[in-house]
């Protein structure tokens, strides 16, 4: 089967996108509330209406790409987004905004099914691994360059001068007074109307899926629901996937409403470097899985991440603006662990697993929105200690895991 370069090329960009979409609610959520003046819960709706949409789409798109193949869900889905995207930023308020997100949500959610059998194929199976890493170091980068591109864009035409590039002045006649982050979203609009048109341009190669890749049949699902081990992971997904979104959408709103700092600099600078640091630490996590058992890697840096988050809670602000983002470099390695012990941990249906697992990453819907509740109830502070709760989960994986096989290490592989 033919390698295509070009295709993983765009399968890379593709995922630079999708994290320059995701990743961009958490230093949102201080202007959300004061620009349209609703509470926490409120605002906590936002990520639910994107992360809800994994939940909805992720197995069911499965069939989809498999009817209609890789380019046409592709095309579509960017399609949906755009549609999403023009929505708020032409009419912005709350209510178009719930629907905005979901719609692009959605649209991440097929966007994530569709592009990895594509990388597997474009790239070659024996690189598929490498190109999997690449990509998520990708993934991360943009998560990093999101808030910061915020920042640029918000100061700017908040304190507009002569001396502004021509997109600048575009934006300032397109984005209502008093409402300069609104303005992401026409950079979103452009940025997908140049991927839709990337992607119309490219010829794809067939994809033929492996049976880890199938979407599977309704029996599978029927069968995997019965497993322990399938709906322990879905929990530890669900989770994990709470405690990142939960610590990251409200970091800006917490160092501003207990420290004074402002959203537009500081917050969103720590946001970035929250993802930044994730990213980092990926590094470090892949070099630790080829010393340790990946039950104990987990356990290391599960501690780490609670520690953090407690010197983020209730340190003074300098600790706390260092504190947040030490906490995304302690959960970076919680996502490749879970999901390579839940898919070990189960012989059989790996395709269908893949799609449940998935499903999982709802928890980034229903924990923020669980935070914004108490939040409202008893302050944002012992809101954000819910975290200790998910994050307790993830710390006990390593005392329940049993998979089938374990990850390889330089000292089991010198054994065999």
């Amino acid at each position: 089967m033919k390698r295509s370069s070009y295709i993983v090329g765009l399968v890379l960009l593709t995922f630079f996108v999708m994290s320059l979409l995701t990743n961009i609610l958490g230093p949102l959520i201080p202007d959300v509330i004061r620009s349209f003046h609703v509470s926490l819960t409120d605002a906590a709706l936002l990520p639910f209406s994107f992360f809800i949409a994994y939940g909805i789409f992720s197995v069911p798109v499965g069939f989809l790409v498999e009817l209609w193949g890789e380019k046409k869900v592709m095309i579509v889905s960017f399609a949906v987004a755009l549609a999403g995207a023009l929505f708020f930023a032409l009419l912005p308020g709350y209510h178009v905004f719930l629907v905005s997100l979901f719609l692009i949500g959605g649209s991440m959610a097929a966007l994530q099914v569709a592009i990895n059998p594509l990388l597997r194929v474009a790239g070659g199976e024996e690189h598929f691994a490498f190109n999997e890493a690449l990509a998520q170091l990708i993934f991360g980068s943009a998560s990093f360059v999101s808030p910061l591109l915020y920042s640029y864009v918000v100061l700017h035409l908040r304190h507009p001068t002569g001396k502004a590039s021509f997109p600048l002045l575009a934006l300032q006649k397109l984005v209502p007074s008093g409402l300069p982050w609104v303005s992401m979203y026409w950079i979103f609009s452009g940025v997908i109307i140049l991927m839709l048109v990337t992607l119309a341009a490219s010829r794809f190669p067939r994809v033929n899926r492996t049976e880890e890749e199938q979407a599977g049949t309704a029996s599978m699902y029927s069968h995997l629901l019965t497993k322990s081990a399938a709906l322990l992971f879905f929990a530890s997904v669900f989770m994990y996937v709470g405690s990142e979104q939960g610590t990251a959408d409200w970091i800006s709103q917490f160092l501003s409403q207990y420290h004074g700092y402002d959203p537009h600099t500081i917050g969103a600078t720590a946001v970035a470097w929250f993802w930044g640091l994730m990213t980092a630490g990926c590094g470090l996590g892949m070099l630790l899985l080829k010393l340790f058992d990946s039950r104990k890697v987990l356990l290391f840096f599960s501690l780490g991440a609670i520690a953090s988050l407690t010197v983020a809670l209730f340190g003074p602000g300098a600790a706390a603006r260092l504190a947040f983002p030490l906490t995304g470099f302690f959960a970076s390695v919680m996502w490749p662990v879970i999901i390579s012990l839940g898919l070990n941990s189960v012989a059989e249906y790996h395709g269908p697993l893949a799609g449940i697992l998935c499903a999982g990453i709802m928890g980034g819907a229903i924990v923020p929105l669980i935070v914004g509740r108490i939040g409202d109830a008893f302050g944002l502070r012992n809101g954000m200690m819910f975290l200790y709760c998910t994050f307790g989960w993830v710390l006990c994986i390593p005392f329940w895991a049993k998979p089938l096989i374990a990850n390889e290490t330089f000292r089991s592989k010198k054994a065999q």
